[in-house]
């Protein structure tokens, strides 16, 4: 027994009329007919009394609607308030970051939804850089500020709301340090940070970070692994290694021990909403219709 089953058993219930409810349910008539012949089967017993001018129910129907209505009526009306949750933007939408994607335009588009959807409250959620994407899949949080990077067939890239030039981050007194502009190709002569990732976040990280220069020669990677943006800046502001980032990390690396060189030959690279394609909610739908309306 399937709710297909149920909720046609109910409404030929209140009709006691195969075509009206064959109507009402928006099916063929010989559909409701085959329901409810199904239904009989798995009861073990005639559940309507059919003749050509009427249809009634049986005694055994009787003991069924009145015993399962309660439940029914439960059921429906829990499909209902699902529905109308579905389909509203209201209530509270978890808004995940990581520490490479704190940026002024995330607040902006967080002051434009909430101005938009004032029925809507925003949490704002940081979430750990090495796995980053774990909580948008385990629903901690319903949709990410990430970089557009990502292919996983279970996840929906959303709009752009921002997008930013490359360069490199490199020690204050590293050779680097006093160039107009830098090639990508220089990283196969100095190495970069070992970063400790997991799963997609790392898959974000290898789109970031070339293994290899465009000439194909290998990009060194340095001994000492990291998981944080902090760790990454004290190997950078020691020379030990050189970063390619976005000018977004100017906050996190802006210090007289780093310096951030432009790379004159690697693309900007767009920052945007990120969600589960499952997990996709009206507030979700509400957010990223806000984030194209900027035109971020």
């Amino acid at each position: 027994m399937d709710l297909a089953h149920i909720e046609t058993f109910f409404i030929l219930c209140e009709e006691l009329h195969f075509g009206r409810t064959a109507e009402r349910l928006h099916v063929s008539q010989p559909r409701v007919s085959r329901l409810v012949a199904s239904l009989e089967t798995e009861i073990g017993g005639a559940l309507f009394e059919r003749t050509s001018r009427r249809v009634a129910l049986t005694s055994l129907g009787l003991q069924l609607r009145d015993q399962l209505g309660p439940a029914y009526e439960q059921l429906t009306a829990a499909v209902a308030v699902a529905r109308t949750a579905a389909r509203s933007p209201a209530g509270l939408l978890r808004l995940g970051f990581a520490a490479t994607t704190a940026v002024a335009a995330l607040d902006q588009l967080v002051v434009a939804f909430e101005r938009a959807q004032p029925d809507c409250a925003v949490s704002l959620q940081e979430v750990p850089l090495y796995d980053s994407m774990a909580p948008l899949r385990s629903g901690e949080v319903d949709v990410m500020a990430c970089w557009l990077v990502l292919d996983d067939p279970d996840l929906t890239l959303g709009p752009k709301i921002a997008e930013y030039p490359r360069v490199l981050a490199v020690g204050a007194a590293h050779p680097l340090a006093d160039e107009q502009s830098v090639s990508v190709e220089m990283l196969g002569d100095y190495p970069v940070p070992s970063w400790d990732f997991r799963g997609a976040a790392d898959r974000v990280r290898q789109a970031m970070v070339p293994s290899q220069t465009p000439s194909g020669r290998p990009v060194p990677v340095h001994s000492t692994a990291v998981r944080t943006v902090g760790e990454a800046a004290s190997l950078i502001a020691r020379g030990q290694v050189v970063l390619p980032t976005p000018t977004s990390m100017q906050h996190r690396f802006g210090s007289d021990q780093i310096v951030l060189v432009p790379i004159h030959d690697m693309p900007p690279v767009p920052l945007g909403l990120v969600w589960c394609t499952s997990h996709e909610n009206a507030r979700i739908r509400a957010l990223a219709q806000v984030a194209r309306g900027l035109g971020l």
